[in-house]
């Protein structure tokens, strides 16, 4: 029996290593068309009008756009949500306090008076989406410039918005796919009282933290819980205490049944952005220039937070959220650096371009319209370096570096207003309400030391990183007077900004004047270094132009060319589905990897003195005892996470993986580090997404957590 429970084993991983990842993030509406017939044949029990529905209550009515960039579902009748924890880690962190520690210590709320308002946070539900590329082209030809394709385009879209919103409060939006070749627009339904259900202890939802993100194994329970409220009615509503859960449209059934290598799997979400239409030239420049520049600046930013976090636990809480920010793609683009040059990704792309010069060149009339795309694509690229360091250092060191900059400029519009020949008291009077309002959200998160520092480190990487020529006048001007000391120059501009503490602001707009404004530091700065900027703006405007139709014209090309392969579009954070199976997968040579991970892998990688790594005592007290209720495999084992080949990118944080007949299996929250160059090349060989199981999910709720009304108020399927 031994002998072949070892053989099944090897069979197993055999078949895990051969799988390969379906490529694809399929827009919902076509599914019918395009995939539905294909999904069935691997697996799926359901229909497409099941996935997608106009008319009826469908799958999409569970899933929502959580917050600012992430997906969830409802997991309930009345309007439950699951997500990421690392997608509601800024909404854990905004309600706690040194006293009140929910990221240190997770949160469980054991009857609904006791969820927590989240102010700020939003979720939509898609209602709709529609095919509008005939009205989005009116006026548009073939010889416009894109200057003045861009200005129709944008009248053409304010048009439509304005049609679809009359009546109603739907949030409506138009978005291109295929490079620009189509136009859809998609109808939402927003609510805004959004309250914390339950989330676990950090050490469990960030469990290996920036060691493991990206990485696998993994044995991160990523996952929180919140709740939609509505009026009485029904309909959104700002929070009130009057308000009740939502009525769910419909929400997902969860199951706790075993799942195997092969098993159906889809996910349904919102993957933020992808540029698998991108050409060798663009990655020849990612690869050379732009990740690295991104990788140093964030790399110095996180070191100046981690110094002052380490030494205080409240400007840890306080910074806690800005620092997972920086991290998460500080990592990323170290990863997809060595991907894109491990995985030869511009090679695969020189090949593909190659073959597109040739499908052109032998047609006239394909040599007219496509044969200078390429072409085209290399000249915008060679003239894009004369000024991608100045645009990168722009956005990382200054418009994301110190926190001062960007909020005083804020207080621009009342400066301007207060200098005015005839000064309109009642806009001056609504100005500063508006900015009075949002002083104690401000500086309940911002440590001025801390951010002293980071203007002293991001403008000295400024300076020293642009090309001389292209240096923001305000930069060198600061930089002489200061004899290169950015410390000694950071020190003074704070000590003589009015925007560097809540008390400071507070006096300023109980009498402020347009001197005290406009000439205050932080505003000198950010207007200096801001006007640089745009003097370079129109030099790029050409490149941009030039890109957008080469973009336009290389995936209208692809698609003629190859007119039976069923293309999707780019990512652009609108619902898609993905679909595939699960299973592990060969890393490299000798480096198999099976497809789950259990809790044995958490007490192997626990480190007490590791803040990473630690174990909360009750979990590995439940662990060591095997008390882990009825949501282990048939092993016995409790499973954290597992594998899937499906196809996902950011803002698909937080989409449930499902089985074939539609049922919650786990939460997806990762890729793995050697695809990371999956945004732009797909490997059907190495992709992978990263799901922590709901049975984990269950467990740590249920027996961690103590919290069994949220069991309870689920649809379980045993």
């Amino acid at each position: 029996m031994k002998k072949l429970l070892i053989f099944i084993f090897v069979l197993t991983l055999g078949f895990q290593s051969s799988v390969k990842a379906d490529e694809g993030m399929w827009v919902p509406m076509f599914l019918k068309q395009l995939n539905i017939k294909d999904m069935q044949k691997k697996g799926f029990k359901l229909s497409a009008e099941d996935i997608y529905s106009i008319n009826q209550a469908s799958l999409k009515d569970a899933i929502i756009i959580f917050g600012g960039g992430c997906t969830g579902e409802i997991v309930s009748p009345e309007g439950l949500i699951f997500t990421n924890h690392h997608c509601g880690y800024s909404s854990i962190q905004k309600v706690s306090t040194i006293e009140h520690d929910y990221l240190t210590d997770g949160f469980w709320s054991k009857n609904k008076s006791e969820e927590i308002p989240i102010d700020g946070l939003t979720v939509k539900f898609m209602k709709s989406m529609s095919d509008v590329t005939a009205q989005m082209f009116v006026g548009i030809s073939d010889t416009m410039s894109e200057g003045d394709r861009t200005k129709t385009l944008a009248e053409n879209e304010k048009l439509l918005i304005k049609e679809a919103t009359e009546g109603n409060d739907y949030n409506v939006i138009i978005r291109n796919f295929f490079a620009g070749n189509e136009y859809y627009m998609v109808v939402y339904e927003v609510f805004t009282d959004i309250r914390l259900v339950g989330a676990p202890p950090e050490a469990v939802g960030k469990f290996g933290a920036d060691t493991d993100n990206w990485m696998w194994p993994r044995h991160t329970g990523d996952f929180s819980i919140f709740r939609v409220y509505t009026s009485p009615e029904g309909t959104p509503a700002k929070y009130a205490e009057e308000n009740v859960p939502m009525k769910s449209k419909w929400h997902l059934p969860i199951s706790i049944k075993d799942t195997k290598p092969g098993d159906f799997v889809f996910i349904m979400g919102n993957p933020g952005g992808t540029q698998r239409y991108s050409t060798s030239y663009a990655i020849d420049l990612a690869i050379n220039e732009s990740n690295p520049t991104i990788v140093k600046i964030r790399a110095v930013k996180l070191n100046v937070m981690r110094e002052f976090m380490d030494a205080d636990p409240s400007v840890r809480l306080q910074y806690a959220s800005k620092f997972a920010g920086v991290a998460n793609y500080w990592k990323y683009y170290q990863g997809q650096t060595k991907a894109l040059k491990a995985n030869k990704v511009a090679d695969i792309k020189r090949q593909i371009e190659a073959d597109f010069q040739t499908w052109a060149d032998t047609d006239e009339s394909r040599k007219a319209k496509y044969g200078s795309v390429l072409a085209d694509f290399k000249d915008a690229y060679q003239a894009m370096k004369e000024f991608n360091m100045s645009n990168w250092y722009f956005r990382e060191a200054f418009y994301r570096g110190s926190e001062l900059l960007p909020y005083g400029a804020r207080f621009s519009q009342l400066g301007t207003l207060l200098a005015a020949d005839s000064v309109d008291q009642e806009k001056v009077d609504v100005t500063i309400a508006r900015l009075r309002s949002g002083v104690a959200n401000h500086f309940k998160n911002y440590y001025m030391p801390l951010d002293q520092k980071m203007f002293a480190e991001t403008m000295r990487l400024y300076y020293w990183g642009v090309p001389a020529d292209q240096l923001p006048a305000a930069l060198t001007k600061h930089a002489q007077k200061y004899e290169g000391d950015f410390s000694a120059w950071a020190k003074d501009a704070f000590a003589k900004s009015n925007f560097t503490s809540a008390e400071k602001v507070n006096a300023l707009l109980d009498n402020p004047t347009a001197d005290l404004i406009n000439n205050d530091p932080a505003i000198k700065i950010w207007n200096g270094i801001y006007a640089n900027y745009r003097t370079l703006r129109p030099k790029m405007a050409p490149v941009i132009a030039k890109l957008a139709k080469a973009g336009r014209l290389y995936v209208a090309g692809l698609r003629e060319k190859d007119p039976n392969k069923k293309y999707y579009p780019d990512a652009n954070f609108t619902m898609r589905l993905t679909y595939g199976e699960i299973g592990g997968y060969r890393a490299s040579d000798a480096v198999d990897y099976k497809f789950y991970t259990t809790t044995d892998g958490v007490l192997e990688k626990e480190d007490a003195i590791n803040p990473e790594f630690v174990v909360p005592a009750k979990l590995k007290e439940l662990i060591l005892k095997k008390d882990f209720g009825p949501y282990t495999n048939k092993k016995g084992e409790m499973p954290i996470c597992f594998l899937s080949n499906n196809d996902i990118t950011g803002g698909n944080s937080g989409s449930p993986i499902m089985n074939a007949r539609g049922q919650l299996i786990g939460l997806a929250f990762d890729g793995n580090w050697e695809a990371m160059s999956g945004d732009i090349s797909f490997d059907k060989k190495l992709q992978k997404t990263i799901n922590v199981d709901i049975r984990y999910v269950l467990f740590i709720i249920d027996k961690l957590g103590g919290a069994h009304n949220i069991i309870d108020e689920l649809t379980i399927v045993k």
